[in-house]
């Protein structure tokens, strides 16, 4: 299916709800005084019909409007520019770059740098780098014969740093080369009012979580892992998992072990951000990451979630604000968003 980019609704919308996660996507041209605004500026909506959008400030001033003096948009591509800036040095850098250095190479003071990235990009630039390195070490570990060659192509400057890079998402270079082989996997099925829940996870955290499935489907998921039933050590994890599934929303402090690409994890971490109870297109979601053309590349970032409700995909809906699709019907979806809105 193909999803459609904002529409000018779409723009009016977040207009009105001034809603800064779309500043840099689009300036708001209001015709009867001649200005054009950020998404977010705090001043009075007008009138729909004076409005006009366009994708950038250069071109609501070829359309003769001028820059609002109170949310000032045109310094929104310098905002932009620098976020570039950042996001070439930390792909062309061979080692760590630090946020200092990073705001005196833009002109930025550290602060305000990373509040720009992580607003525009979804991840801090620290972490956005270390994004890019396991996605090095991934590409590497596939090409290269031992371990270690890969960590160093792979940027790390010891096996180290490789390791302790690794520790929050639990995957080993080891595993990772071999494809999850030998990894330690524990599970169970939950009866829950959603029906049968699919609970699997390490010691570091949930990796699967799916309505439906059982063991052979876990599987056929981790083919080389090593699945066991979740004894007593992992009964206050999956009770956990129950009741955020019971009410969807909470749980944020559930830890997961998931991998992924950089644009897979920042699209996940864009997922988890969307307020419980609130929708957004794939159109929307794109342009929330800065990339509004790439609403099939976040459609298949969101089909690769292994980790149902705790990443929370049911919360993706069509652009004509239909419900879509959904890995486990859509029932199941329908009953998730409901149970959200209630809770508001």
């Amino acid at each position: 299916m193909t999803h459609e980019p904002l529409t000018d609704d779409d723009r009016w919308r977040i207009a009105l709800a001034k809603d800064r996660r779309f500043d840099g996507v689009f300036v708001t041209g209001v015709h009867s005084t001649g200005i054009y605004c950020r998404p977010s500026c705090p001043a009075r909506a007008p009138k729909r019909e004076n409005v006009r959008f366009y994708a950038a400030p250069e071109m609501a001033e070829a359309a003769g409007l001028r820059a609002c003096k109170r949310c000032a948009p045109d310094q929104q591509s310098r905002d932009e520019a620098a976020v570039m800036q950042v996001i070439g040095l930390l792909r062309e850098a061979e080692e760590a770059v630090s946020l200092d250095r990073l705001g005196v190479i833009t002109g930025y003071s550290p602060t305000h740098l990373q509040r720009v990235f992580t607003r525009a990009v979804g991840l801090s630039p620290a972490a956005y780098a270390r994004a890019l390195r396991r996605e090095r070490a991934g590409e590497a570990l596939e090409a290269e014969k031992r371990v270690s060659d890969a960590i160093y192509a792979a940027g790390y400057s010891a096996p180290s740093r490789f390791y302790e890079d690794r520790k929050d998402i639990g995957m080993s270079a080891s595993d990772w080369k071999d494809g999850g082989a030998d990894r330690d996997i524990y599970w169970t099925v939950i009866d829950t009012s959603l029906g049968a829940m699919l609970v699997a996870a390490t010691q570091k955290g949930v990796c699967c979580l799916a309505f439906n499935e059982g063991e052979a489907e876990l599987r056929a998921r981790f083919p080389k892992a090593n699945l066991s039933r979740g004894g007593k050590e992992f009964r206050a994890l999956f009770e956990a998992v129950t009741a955020a599934v019971e009410a969807p929303g909470t749980g944020r402090d559930i830890p997961l072990d998931v991998k992924g690409t950089a644009f897979q994890q920042r699209v996940w971490q864009a997922l988890r951000e969307i307020p419980a109870g609130e929708t957004l297109s794939y159109g929307q979601l794109a342009a929330k990451l800065g990339k509004p053309s790439a609403s099939r590349a976040v459609g298949g970032a969101n089909g690769a979630n292994k980790i149902a409700v705790l990443i929370p995909c049911h919360r993706v809906i069509a652009a004509d604000g239909k419900l879509g699709g959904y890995a486990y019907g859509l029932e199941i979806k329908r009953e998730l968003l409901e149970r959200e809105r209630n809770e508001r």
